[in-house]
């Protein structure tokens, strides 16, 4: 773990001083998505697309969603792993909301609808929600941004134990992340602790020892939330087995 963090803490560097790095540049890492189409992902493709170099999930008044949907890499699964992209969102809507994430060790619960749940890497175009870790279809809300926690193990309960801080208040956090653009994220998951990073920052540190219902492995998505016109991009994606 030592290692990994001495790893994973480089690259935050150089995020932070503006060199952010691809996966031809980082020892391990694979890119996992080729930049020009959508080979390796299955989603709606009347909502995904890719332009730029980005993949773009996209909603509109004429196509609007019901429900939560997802697009799915197709070649691979998460485990234990590192992955790093850069992602912008934007609302088009009256009520300013827009909300995204990047769902890892989870399972499709509606193939017919690119439904999964489990693990989410949560971001927004607000003021609260992005870093946090969210459980999709699961237990909810697993660490608010800034908190430690650890998920204590009660069988088919859980419990959510705030045990300290990452350094950072949730105001700081926020205050770090560019609003309508480009903002770095790593994930980091290792056996049943995991760690959100964005731009440098330590989000959340997650400790889930609730051995009936977490995630030790499953697909990886991108999420695009139901609730008024709004687009989600998401660039340099790239992921390293731990």
């Amino acid at each position: 773990m030592k290692k990994i963090m001495q790893l994973s803490s480089l690259f935050l560097g150089l995020v932070m001083a503006g060199s952010v790095a691809t996966a031809e540049s980082e020892d391990g890492f694979k890119s996992i998505s080729n930049g020009k189409d959508l080979a390796g992902w299955d989603g709606n493709p009347k909502l995904w697309s890719v332009k730029d170099g980005a993949i773009i999930g996209q909603t509109t008044p004429e196509n609007p969603i019901k429900g939560n949907t997802f697009l799915i890499w197709t070649n691979g699964t998460t485990a234990d792993f590192e992955l790093r992209c850069s992602f912008k969102i934007t609302s088009q809507n009256e009520k300013g909301f827009a909300n995204s994430g990047i769902q890892y060790r989870s399972k499709v619960v509606d193939t017919a609808g690119w439904v999964v749940g489990g693990y989410q890497a949560d971001f927004e175009a607000g003021k609260t929600y992005s870093g946090i870790l969210y459980e999709e279809k699961g237990r909810g809300i697993l660490a608010q941004r800034g908190q430690k926690t650890v998920i204590k193990d009660d069988g088919e309960k859980h419990k959510v134990e705030v045990t300290g801080s990452v350094g950072k208040s949730s105001e700081e956090i926020q205050a770090g992340i560019k609003s309508g653009d480009w903002n770095d994220y790593v994930i980091i998951a290792k056996g049943n602790h995991v760690q959100h990073f964005i731009n440098g920052m330590l989000t959340v540190d997650v400790t889930d020892e609730n051995s009936a219902k977490a995630p030790k492995s499953g697909v990886l998505a991108l999420q695009l939330h139901a609730g008024g016109a709004m687009t989600v991009e998401f660039k340099n994606l790239r992921m390293k087995k731990l």
